[in-house]
């Protein structure tokens, strides 16, 4: 027994050493990355490292950063850790899966579009599931999910503004077309077409708004208040499920959006709504595939 006790005091010394090495061998050294990704990468692994190291004093967690960073200096490619890496209740474990994956899809766009956010997506998705797999601290995993749905959302907007300049993306909604749906629609007497001037996000099968989407709306309607008379509201989905789920799925999402134009003093006579599905898709795909740019509502002026 004394001899076991002893084998894990010195691992115990060994993998202290270890961990110290790699920290030591970041915060001590000067690294110059050959781009931006892996410039960012390393700068957010780093703060990532300095923190478990001198606040948490966490020392596997500040090595695992460490190496991440050094790798990002060395000019490897980077991913986050995949979530069963993490040892993490499997109640929770289903929208971090969701976020990695919907991470994958829009990876390489974002290496060349939004780098730096790209960065803030990746760290941030480690730091959720390492304070996610620790459990406690619901503050930090809070603030890191928040940085990473931040992240995600600016850079589907930089991969939007791309696509805008491919195709023209304005709403072509007509009278018949709100026919379809009147029982949940305010209806207009003339055709729609107006320019999209916000897009908010949805996660995978969901109609609910996130903390950052509902900043987005907020801050959208107090930039254009006095602006816009009438609003309409295009609620979309990927192509996963039927065709017949999605109508109503995106008309779900068109309404929560309405509800907080309610909320901040938007009339309701003068919101229009409608779900056009998977009609409508902001990046192609085949059937049956889950694209994160592809769940949204658009929000349009209706004057």
């Amino acid at each position: 027994m004394q001899k076991l006790n002893k084998f894990i005091i010195l691992f115990g010394l060994f993998l202290l050493i270890s961990c110290s090495q790699t920290y030591e061998n970041l915060i001590n050294n000067s690294h110059y990355p050959q781009d931006k990704l892996s410039k960012n990468l390393l700068d957010a692994y780093k703060d990532l490292a300095v923190f478990e190291a001198t606040q948490m004093h966490d020392w596997n967690s500040a090595k695992l950063y460490s190496e991440k960073a050094l790798a990002a200096a060395s000019g490897k490619k980077i991913l986050p850790q995949e979530i069963s890496y993490w040892k993490i209740n499997n109640h929770k474990i289903s929208d971090l899966n969701k976020s990695y994956d919907n991470l994958m899809v829009i990876y390489d766009d974002a290496v060349l579009l939004d780098p730096y956010n790209l960065a803030i997506a990746i760290t941030s998705i480690d730091c959720w599931s390492e304070q996610e797999e620790e459990g406690w601290q619901e503050w930090d995993i809070n603030k890191c999910k928040k940085k990473f749905i931040q992240a995600m959302h600016n850079i589907y907007n930089k991969i939007n503004d791309r696509n805008k300049k491919k195709e023209d993306k304005k709403v072509n909604l007509t009278v018949d077309d709100l026919k379809i749906q009147k029982n949940d629609v305010t209806l207009v007497t003339e055709n729609i077409k107006n320019e999209v001037l916000q897009i908010i996000y949805f996660d995978f099968d969901k109609s609910n708004l996130s903390s950052v989407s509902l900043k987005e709306i907020k801050n959208f309607i107090h930039k254009n208040n006095g602006k816009i008379n009438k609003y309409v509201i295009v609620g979309h989905t990927d192509t996963i499920g039927s065709k017949e789920y999605n109508k109503k799925l995106s008309l779900e999402r068109a309404k929560a959006v309405k509800k907080i134009l309610i909320k901040t003093g938007i009339n309701i006579n003068n919101i229009s709504i409608f779900g056009r599905g998977e009609d409508k898709l902001m990046i192609k795909t085949h059937d049956e595939i889950a694209n994160p740019l592809n769940r949204r509502a658009e929000i349009s002026p209706l004057n």
